[in-house]
Formats: structure tokens, sequence, C-alpha cells
């Protein structure tokens, strides 16, 4: 039995479904062979966030079915480059099959960091299918107070010593 489910409707459900045929066209394995059952691999891009508060910049990229050894960061000329791969798990052989909608290939996404990060001191940590990139500003970057000093005297005397015009 088949079963499908019904959803809401979406007013974007047109555009959607022309962006995935466009995507279709463009990723597919055009020398797959066409009586095969399997998934083809196509690349794919992972979805991230991005955070930015006075210590630091956090990106938190979501990659699903990704082993943490699947995964490589890279910084080269201020670009941190975040690829892998999510292989295909083998699947059981099947008479029929209804739907392949699984993505698996290689990803790459690339941010340009601003000069005020502190590429030394970048960490990155894997956990349940989410890839959370630290990277720390460097300490001249961050925010700070800068105390004012009070000057005896009138104001007077503090305009003329601002000015350069002191007289004793």
């Amino acid at each position: 039995m088949f079963v499908t489910t019904r959803r809401a409707a979406d007013p974007f459900l047109g555009i959607r479904r022309l962006n995935q045929m466009l995507d279709d066209a463009f990723t597919s394995n055009w020398f797959a062979d066409a009586n095969s059952n399997s998934a083809m691999t196509a690349g794919w891009i992972p979805a991230c966030d991005v955070f930015e508060d006075k210590d630091g910049i956090k990106i938190v990229a979501e990659l699903p079915g990704v082993r943490a050894e699947d995964v490589k960061l890279s910084v080269e000329n201020n670009v941190l480059t975040i690829r892998g791969e999510k292989k295909q798990v083998a699947e059981e052989k099947t008479e029929r099959v209804h739907r392949y909608e699984r993505t698996y290939g290689t990803f790459e996404r690339t941010f340009a960091l601003p000069s005020t990060v502190d590429v030394d001191a970048i960490d990155a940590a894997f956990d349940a299918g989410l890839l959370t990139v630290t990277l720390p500003k460097a300490e001249r970057a961050r925010p700070r107070e800068i105390q004012v000093r009070a000057l005896g005297g009138s104001g007077a005397q503090q305009a003329q010593i601002a000015e350069g015009r002191t007289e004793a």
C-alpha cells in the first residue's frame, strides 16, 4: 500500500517545483544507467546560520547524515571553506522503489572572514549532524572602554592645552 500525506497550500509551491526541476536538470548524472534504481549523487549545499557577538562569530551548519571524519575545514586568504561528502548508505534491494529524495555527494560552503577574526584560534565541533565553527575575534578587535583622564585647571586652560598654547 502506498501512503501519501496532504500538506497545507503553499503559495510558492510552483516556484519550488520549478527550482527543483532546474536543480535536477543541471546536477543530474547524464551518463547514469537509465535502468538503474540507485539514487544519483549530486552536489548539495548545507544550510548555515551565522551569529556574531562581541567575542566572535559562530557558524552552525546542518549536515544530516554526514560523519565528522567526512568534513574538512580550511582557511586561506581570510576565506573559510567547509567541504565534505555525504556518502550513500547501501539500501536493501526491493522490488519497487517509490521515491528517492535524499541527496548524497560532495558539498562546499565558503565564508569571507573579516580581518578581525583570529584565524589561529578557530575551533570546530560536530554533534548530532550540526557542525559549529567558532571564530573568535582578535583581542585588538574586541570592544573596550577607554578611560578619560581629567586634567586639573579651568576649561579655558584645558582648551589652550588641547590647542598646544600653554602659558606659565
